[in-house]
């Protein structure tokens, strides 16, 4: 007991153990060298036990005396920390409270404790004698040991497994990536070899055409020659002032003959593989677009036409930020005057053209006998972007080569995308059609009434959007556009087209009402 109680004056109130190197501060406390010094460079410069304040950090002198007894102490028991058991000269630990043979484990406090703690600090505690708590505990760490090699062995078979999995993936990415990667160069190859047939047939076709615009202007040229050569004969016969030479001569002269119709040159762009071509790479794009534009349902034909159904659906994609896109290639459009037909009235600087019961125009070469009106803007490259306002259904919007027949055929409410010149997008009441060539596609679903039309010329692509309540893709149309495009529109009576602005929309420099030529 008296070694606890020396024990207890000879610890540092800052590391709370015996000192080691004790030194003195001025108001008599002792500390370690070390703690004092640490304590002053984070703290303020004062005694850690009394708070004393130094206007100067002190001189440390080393205590001598109190070094000796803690290091005379240190022989004599060993280096021991406060609170541990105290061994007695036998060996055996002691009680550091009550300085008695530990006897008993306390379970509550998880401590080996003597006969006095069983009446102090641990009455009431669960208690057990040493060797039967440890054999307890040997059982749990037997039982631990046991866990850990179940648990271990589990470990080792899930890794093993994970890796073989994990080798499994990569030998299935690896394989599907070749494949990917074999199947995409074969079409790429097979597209290569359709596009180098098509380009050589293509060369052809140029080659013999041309061969062909040859060989008639060299007769046109030599018919010219006989024409001029004959001309100057007649007039040098008509001078001629004798009788009997001008009736001689006149016998000699050989006429060159009626112009024979010239023969039409032999090109068509839908020719040959370049319409096999056409047609496969139309193909590809609808495989490529179908999560966009909804599922194909193949319905029953009209009459004369080849014809497709299929449900619209919204699409799940941004529809702002497409919109957004879009607007960059934004186009101002205004509708040309001199081709609306004599039922229309435009207004709103051209902007707005309205379908009424009264001619307002007189008829003119120019003019649409249908229900139709031509943009003046026309477009031969790049991408355009301009969106339309359209008051009900029974209207069609599309793209239209200068040369849309302005006729009225029987049978033909419009001509837009009727033929190989022009495409067209008819809102209906129960949806759309999509018209090129003669052939249409419907849409079911309900209409909108203000539409986009995106105009991609180097790609050679028309599409067709309704923009509410969200931007939706309606229909794509891929082809090979050869000639400068117009936007054409139809409407049925009482219907009215809004041509929407955009301030600040980029202008579009290209060609305009020269091309327009009526046919």
């Amino acid at each position: 007991m008296a070694a606890l109680q020396l024990e207890e004056k000879l610890v540092c109130a800052i590391c709370l153990e015996l000192y080691r190197e004790a030194v003195t501060l001025p108001c008599g406390h002792n500390f370690c060298r070390a703690c004092i010094e640490d304590y002053w460079r984070r703290q303020e410069v004062d005694c850690p036990q009394c708070r004393t304040p130094f206007t100067e950090r002190p001189a440390l002198h080393k205590n001598g005396a109190l070094c000796d007894v803690v290091e005379t102490l240190r022989a004599t028991e060993g280096q021991l920390a406060v609170g541990e058991p105290v061994p007695c000269p036998s060996g055996a630990a002691r009680c550091p409270r009550h300085g008695r043979a530990l006897e008993l484990y306390c379970r509550t406090e998880k401590l080996c404790i003597c006969c006095a703690c069983t009446v102090g600090q641990c009455q009431g505690h669960q208690r057990a004698l040493l060797d039967v708590e440890r054999k307890e505990q040997e059982k749990v760490l037997k039982e631990q040991l046991e866990e850990n090699w179940s648990q271990r062995v589990q470990v080792e078979e899930q890794l093993e497994e994970l890796q073989q999995k994990s080798d499994a993936i990569q030998n299935s990415t690896h394989t599907l990536a070749l494949a990917v990667s074999n199947k995409v160069t074969c079409l790429l190859r097979a597209l290569e070899a359709k596009r180098d047939k098509a380009l050589q047939s293509i060369e052809q076709e140029k080659a013999a055409a041309l061969e062909q615009a040859r060989e008639t202007k060299q007769w046109l040229q030599d018919h010219w020659e006989h024409l001029v050569q004959h001309t100057q004969q007649i007039q040098e016969l008509l001078t001629c002032p004798d009788d009997m030479i001008f009736l001689q001569r006149v016998l000699l002269l050989t006429p060159p003959g009626s112009l024979a119709p010239v023969p039409s040159l032999k090109w068509d762009e839908d020719a040959g593989q370049l319409n096999e071509l056409k047609k496969t790479v139309d193909q590809i794009y609808q495989l490529l677009l179908k999560d966009e534009i909804g599922p194909m349902i193949v319905g029953d034909p009209d009459p004369g036409l080849k014809e497709h159904r299929r449900p619209l659906e919204p699409v799940p994609r941004p529809g702002c930020n497409l919109r957004k896109e879009l607007k960059q290639n934004y186009r101002n459009l205004t509708f040309d005057p001199d081709t609306a037909n004599h039922h229309f009235y435009l207004s709103c600087q051209n902007q707005r053209v309205k379908h009424g019961s009264r001619s307002q125009h007189a008829t003119q070469p120019g003019r649409f006998r249908l229900w139709q009106v031509l943009c003046a803007q026309g477009f031969e490259a790049g991408k355009h972007y301009w969106e339309v306002e359209v008051s009900d259904h029974s209207v069609t919007l599309g793209v239209t080569y200068p040369g849309l027949s302005r006729k009225n055929l029987p049978g033909q409410t419009d001509n837009i995308g009727r033929n190989r010149c022009s495409w067209g997008l008819r809102v209906q009441e129960d949806g759309y059609q999509a018209w090129h060539n003669g052939e249409a596609q419907r849409f079911l679903g309900k209409p909108g009434h203000l539409l986009g039309m995106e105009l991609d010329l180097p790609v050679g692509r028309l599409s067709f959007y309704n923009l509410e309540p969200q931007v939706q893709l309606l229909h794509v149309f891929n082809a090979f556009f050869t000639q400068p495009l117009y936007p054409v529109f139809w409407l049925c009576e009482g219907r009215t087209i809004t041509l929407c602005q955009l301030p600040g929309a980029k202008p579009y420099s290209g060609p305009q009402g020269e091309a327009l030529s009526p046919s």
